[in-house]
């Protein structure tokens, strides 16, 4: 038990029960599962630097686990791990896509499984890092028994959002499927077209179908979660990370985005957030200022949704971060104990 000493004496670092950096304890044993280590967090924590120093003291390989940085030319506004980086640790599942291009989370799942396998059978440790939570659950739980995606329903919904408006569509979806509805902000067209879509596919609510598949991720699983303790520490970051983004050439990198044939704020690689705002003010919907404070906003609004996750999840080994820094330290030691 001396892991269990170890993080008693640090209980500053770490919040969790013994569980969390075992196995979870309503599965079977996992044992004797190869390890891999999923690293979580809202957006602006510190996920990338923490990640590069585990990197340099373990044997790990880093996937990446969000859905924005898959697509090629969105670099500065998704905050990709620069070139400098991406050559001190290799990133997988880092452009691999166009902008034009879908990518959903069965793609996500196929793909990062693949490459555990592939880091695992060349004796290194799969370290899963990124702020797109629901890729990590899916991956870790398997997808429930949904449809794939339709591109004539899709477009369909499309065309009616284009006539009526996103609320318009989120109040039908209020009366087909209630409590999807209830999850899903009425500004969040991409989860509003995907539940309306299962609907017309299945005559089913999405509610209806179980929250995961029957599978079970073959690894044992070691999981951390950035959690930030101070919310007004978080929100100064990601101000300034959104300042800084705009002294790299972030309009820049938007304009040429949108440019390009058939580049809208419809498709999913453009309602990123950040790319969606600045879309609204290249084509005149909005002003500049308007549009850095929607882009601000709507970044706080993602970090509040990755909370709701990282708290639901209770075998996750939640790492505090706060303007005092996060103990790289203290944590190599513990995984280090454990692998």
């Amino acid at each position: 038990m001396a892991e269990v000493e170890w993080l008693v004496r640090n209980r500053r670092i770490f919040q969790g029960g013994d569980d969390c950096f075992w196995h979870n304890p309503d599965v079977p044993d996992t044992t004797a599962l190869p390890p891999a280590i999923f690293l979580m967090g809202p957006t602006a924590a510190g996920k990338t630097a923490l990640a590069l120093a585990l990197h340099d003291q373990l044997p790990v390989e880093i996937v990446s686990v969000d859905a924005a940085q898959v697509y090629r030319g969105l670099d500065i506004g998704t905050a990709k791990p620069s070139l400098e980086e991406r050559t001190r640790a290799p990133h997988r599942l880092i452009d691999i896509r166009e902008p034009e291009e879908p990518y959903s989370v069965a793609d996500f799942c196929d793909d990062a499984l693949r490459a555990m396998r592939e880091i695992t059978a060349a004796g290194r440790i799969p370290l899963l890092v990124g702020g797109t939570l629901f890729y990590f659950r899916a991956l870790e739980y398997g997808l429930s028994a949904l449809p794939k995606a339709d591109p004539v329903v899709r477009a369909g919904l499309l065309r009616e959002a284009e006539a009526l408006g996103w609320a318009a569509l989120h109040a039908r979806l209020e009366q087909l499927d209630p409590a999807r509805a209830a999850r899903i902000h009425r500004n969040d067209p991409q989860r509003i077209q995907r539940a309306l879509e299962i609907i017309a596919l299945t005559g089913q609510a999405a509610s209806d179908f179980p929250m995961h598949g029957a599978s079970r991720l073959p690894y044992r699983l070691i999981k951390l979660a950035l959690y930030p303790t101070d919310r007004a520490w978080l929100h100064a970051r990601i101000a300034a990370r959104f300042q800084q983004m705009q002294e790299q050439g972030f309009m820049d990198e938007a304009r040429r985005l949108f440019a390009r044939p058939g580049m809208s704020t419809e498709l999913p690689s453009m309602r990123t957030v950040g790319y969606r705002q600045a879309g609204l003010f290249l084509t005149g919907t909005i002003n500049y200022d308007e549009m850095v404070v929607k882009a601000l906003s709507a970044t706080r609004q993602l970090a509040k949704r990755q909370f709701t996750w990282l708290r639901s999840d209770q075998n996750s080994l939640k790492v505090e971060c706060d303007a005092s820094g996060i103990d790289h330290e203290a944590i190599l030691k513990h995984l280090s104990a454990i692998l």
